[in-house]
């Protein structure tokens, strides 16, 4: 299989399926496309006709776009691997709790682009993000109390993966967050294929301007 995805700097939705496979050890080959380039869409469709990034091509061919289509299928294909939670009840609230990140938290995801180069305490804490970092908080403490942790349902499974991007956020932006969701963030920072990721990102030397926040 092949994953195209954007600058592990700045790609959120990237993030998302490259650290699941490489947390699961699904073989994959990495392509890396560099975002807001002139030749980036162009380079995209030649994987994704959404023009976006992530995009998986399987090796005959079939390609299937989206983070959170990615990791269904990814759970379909591979159903050795516990990607979602096996319990019926958790795995119905892990889609959930997977589904309102997907589709929510505008503010956050606008005002504290994924820069993980960046550190920048305090800066976008309006009062919308904050209100979005109180819920994202109070899930995971929600999540974690349920389960035992040391992830949302106890193993690394999707929920986690889609909420990597926000641990990385929070790392350059540190909001105040409660003990839970603080040991928390610890706890999927160091996970090894998160490691990998936020290494690579490091190493990377290509700039996109709008997520630089400059002043």
């Amino acid at each position: 299989m092949k994953l195209a995805i954007g600058d592990k700097n700045y790609s959120s939705w990237s993030m998302r399926p490259w650290v699941l496979l490489t947390h699961f050890g699904i073989a994959f080959d990495e392509v890396l496309i560099e975002l807001d380039e002139p030749g980036t869409k162009s380079s995209i469709l030649q994987y994704s006709a959404s023009g976006k990034v992530p995009c998986l091509v399987a090796d005959d061919g079939f390609a299937v776009w989206d983070s959170l289509a990615i990791a269904e299928t990814l759970a379909e294909r591979f159903p050795q691997h516990a990607l979602w939670p096996r319990d019926t009840n958790a795995r119905a609230r892990a889609r959930s709790v997977s589904a309102e990140m997907h589709s929510g938290f505008v503010a956050l995801r606008t005002a504290m682009p994924m820069n993980i180069r960046l550190t920048r305490p305090g800066v976008g804490s309006t009062p919308d993000v904050l209100a979005d970092v109180a819920r994202i908080d109070a899930l995971w403490s929600e999540c974690l109390a349920a389960s035992g942790g040391p992830f949302l349902f106890g193993e690394f499974s999707i929920a986690d993966a889609m909420y990597a991007p926000v641990v990385m956020r929070f790392n350059s932006f540190q909001p105040l967050l409660s003990p839970q969701a603080a040991a928390y963030v610890q706890r999927v920072t160091a996970l090894p294929a998160v490691a990998r990721w936020i290494e690579a990102a490091r190493r990377e030397t290509h700039i996109v301007a709008d997520d630089e926040l400059d002043e």
